[in-house]
């Protein structure tokens, strides 16, 4: 009896390993994923470098650390610093997701005709991101960006100031579901759907957030 069960359960164990290892090589060529969670303090991200760093961290956890990630954020001008625009920040690409499947092949194409909707904009495990009409949704995705990944003008705070505020202000965030309450393009966009109602972590999660970020790879 001892040899049977001996039998059944090495198989059992190798095809996991066969699995797990599939996985990683898998997560290794990924280039893009939204992140699983937060950081918890809302949208005060710790600034951009937080933010990068959250989106590097999350990536080495699936074995795709080498890569040098930042997250998909802007930054309005202020205190003498330029603007910086969220387009500018993240490569060149292509940038595929830990399945394999290309979302954008260039800059340009992640900001007109790109292959983001629920099914492809997965997180760091490859799996999908709770979006409108499941429980809790979860589909705003943090990026202060206009349609086009430029940031807003001076003066109009969508960055919950530069992500340093976890309370006063308001964040830009788009659907990566492209789902929205209304049935036109604003509404759907994937980096440019509205405003938070806030910056805390409960006013991220009563618009339908949860503070996530879109990282993709730079190298």
């Amino acid at each position: 009896m001892h040899k049977m069960t001996l039998t059944l359960t090495i198989p059992a164990t190798l095809l996991a390993l066969v699995c797990s290892f599939a996985s990683q090589a898998e997560q290794a060529d990924m280039t893009f994923f939204v992140t699983s969670q937060g950081m918890g303090k809302g949208a005060d991200l710790g600034g951009l470098a937080g933010a990068d760093g959250h989106c590097q961290s999350l990536a080495a956890a699936v074995g795709a650390g080498q890569r040098t990630w930042r997250a998909y954020l802007s930054n309005s001008a202020s205190s003498g610093a330029e603007a910086v625009n969220a387009r500018d920040r993240i490569g060149q690409g292509p940038w595929q997701n830990a399945t394999g499947v290309v979302i954008a092949e260039d800059v340009a194409q992640l900001h007109g005709d790109n292959q983001l909707s629920k099914d492809t904009a997965l997180d760091e495990h490859g799996a999908p991101v709770k979006g409108r009409g499941d429980t809790p949704n979860m589909h705003d995705i943090l990026t202060g960006s206009q349609a086009d990944g430029t940031a807003f003008a001076a003066g109009e705070d969508h960055t919950c100031s530069n992500w340093t505020s976890g309370a006063e202000g308001a964040a830009q965030v788009g659907h990566h579901d492209r789902m929205g309450l209304r049935d036109d393009a604003p509404s759907r966009s994937w980096n440019a759907s509205h405003l938070s109602r806030g910056c805390s972590q409960e006013a991220l999660i009563g618009t339908g957030g949860a503070g996530l970020l879109y990282c993709f790879a730079v190298d």
